[in-house]
């Protein structure tokens, strides 16, 4: 996942009826929450601190009880798993946690990928998209204040390692007003999709 910084390009407005496949990881809230709302834009638009599966997902229109079905059963194929989040990475505009182990993401995400081709990760923009816990995102064309991601990071590393259990992977949509809605929750390892809030 590398941008040239010099030629970073506006991201685009979210589309209502967009939708994320999200691990999230409320272990993290504590240390990341109010460096996740400075920083990330995604944090004030009702996404909590995750570990992304699939996004961009189908379209909201497309998701019936059939998708919700399939869904259901593909991530109650995959079991729970215990994993830390011990050190920074960083991509030219993302600063985040790095989880160990990562195969089991990457695992939910090629299941997820095999099963709707037509959703590739990041909509095929990266070859090979890695695990990763958003703290600090830069989107715009103006970039952080030099020294921003070194700052947030001396922060963070006190706090670390923080130690997590996904059970669970949720379905958000997008509304017209950019705002992220848990729609359902997927219970790894069997158990039933439940609506989400």
């Amino acid at each position: 996942m590398t941008d040239d910084l010099d030629a970073k390009e506006p991201q685009p407005r979210r589309r209502a009826g967009e939708t994320a496949l999200l691990a999230a990881v409320p272990e993290a809230e504590p240390l990341v929450g109010a460096l996740r709302r400075r920083y990330d834009a995604a944090a004030g638009a009702g996404i909590p601190a995750h570990v992304t599966v699939l996004y961009p997902f189908l379209d909201v229109s497309r998701i019936d009880a059939g998708v919700i079905g399939a869904l259901t059963g593909l991530f109650g194929r995959q079991e729970p798993f215990e994993v830390e989040f011990a050190r920074c990475g960083r991509f030219p505009d993302v600063l985040f946690l790095a989880p160990e182990p990562a195969a089991p993401f990457v695992a939910l995400t090629e299941a997820v990928a095999a099963r709707w081709p037509e959703a590739p990760p990041y909509a095929g923009k990266f070859d090979d998209p890695h695990p990763h816990l958003t703290v600090a995102y830069d989107r715009t064309p103006v970039s952080f204040e030099p020294g921003t991601y070194d700052a947030v990071e001396a922060e963070l590393r006190p706090g670390l390692p923080v130690s997590a259990r996904v059970a669970s992977v949720s379905l958000f949509v997008c509304d017209e007003n950019e705002r992220w809605h848990q729609r359902q929750v997927f219970s790894l390892g069997g158990g039933t999709g439940t609506p989400g809030s």
